[in-house]
């Protein structure tokens, strides 16, 4: 029987940015597993929502233990299911048409803007950190057009030319990705609610960096991972007015804290009491 004022777990949605939030920047999560393993155990969904393709994602899942569905491209598609059950919906423009509208973009500021997919090897490597069929698979999109940086000082013209252009351009840690207007992490969470008509679920959401600004700000409990050097300077301000938590170290083990004690604060205190404890190492 639920008990008052706690929520069945298939009600609560953990719903994770994955690179620089669970994963670190050598994609170690190992210390965020015991909590991975208990969510599974309760029946809480872990949603990765990530710039990450399909073909990583799945990697991941399989390598965690993971069934739900999960985001993929910065919000560009919503996945779910596996093997003959998969399948998969597209929220914008494919691939091939965002990459002719990166080179009109290009053309609009008068500056190259290279793809991560025309980038070779050693550059993806140098970039990412990933090799061989880990980085061919980062390079392979559906749904957006990861670039380099451009400088700050021509950040804001970017932008401009590129809603001129009915897109949108969402910077991460270590690229800027190219999408249609409208798309993000936040939109392909609604989406998600909406396939499987749970409208009014609870959304634990976690990320590190501006591009899951609209994942945080769709979250009914947001925490903001940080790095080594603390929270992104971009979410300082949000932190501080208490619109999100911060958690309490970086990656994996802030992940796994922050998750563990709101969870348990959500279901009934039985599922609450076979919580694993936090990592150690935590201040």
């Amino acid at each position: 029987m639920l008990t008052p004022g706690h929520i069945e777990p298939s009600d609560i949605w953990v719903v994770t940015d994955l690179d620089g939030t669970l994963l670190d920047h050598a994609y170690d999560w190992s210390a965020a597993k015991p909590a991975l393993r208990w969510l599974k155990q309760i029946g809480v969904a872990v949603i990765p929502c990530t710039s990450k393709t399909a073909e990583e994602v799945r990697r991941f899942r399989q390598d965690a233990d993971l069934d739900g569905p999960f985001i993929v491209e910065n919000g560009g598609a919503i996945h779910g299911g596996a093997g003959q059950s998969a399948w998969e919906r597209g929220l914008g423009q494919p691939h091939q048409a965002l990459k002719t509208q990166l080179r009109a973009l290009e053309a609009r500021i008068g500056t190259p803007l290279r793809a991560l997919e025309d980038l070779s090897p050693d550059e993806v490597t140098a970039l990412t950190g990933l090799k061989g069929e880990a980085a061919a698979m980062a390079q392979r999109r559906s749904w957006s057009v990861p670039f380099l940086n451009t400088p700050e000082a021509m950040r804001d013209r970017l932008e401009e030319e590129a809603e001129a252009l009915d897109l949108t351009v969402v910077q991460g840690n270590r690229m800027s990705h190219l999408l249609q207007a409208g798309t993000s992490k936040g939109q392909a969470l609604e989406a998600l609610k909406d396939h499987f008509d749970q409208k009014d679920v609870h959304v634990l959401a976690l990320g590190d960096s501006p591009n899951d600004l609209p994942l945080l700000n769709a979250g009914d409990h947001s925490v903001v991972v940080p790095g080594a050097q603390g929270a992104h300077p971009k979410l300082r301000a949000s932190v501080a007015s208490g619109d999100f938590a911060l958690a309490p170290a970086a990656h994996a083990v802030g992940w796994a804290c922050s998750v563990l004690s709101h969870v348990r604060t959500l279901v009934p205190p039985a599922l609450a009491a076979t919580a694993p404890e936090p990592p150690h190492g935590w201040p």
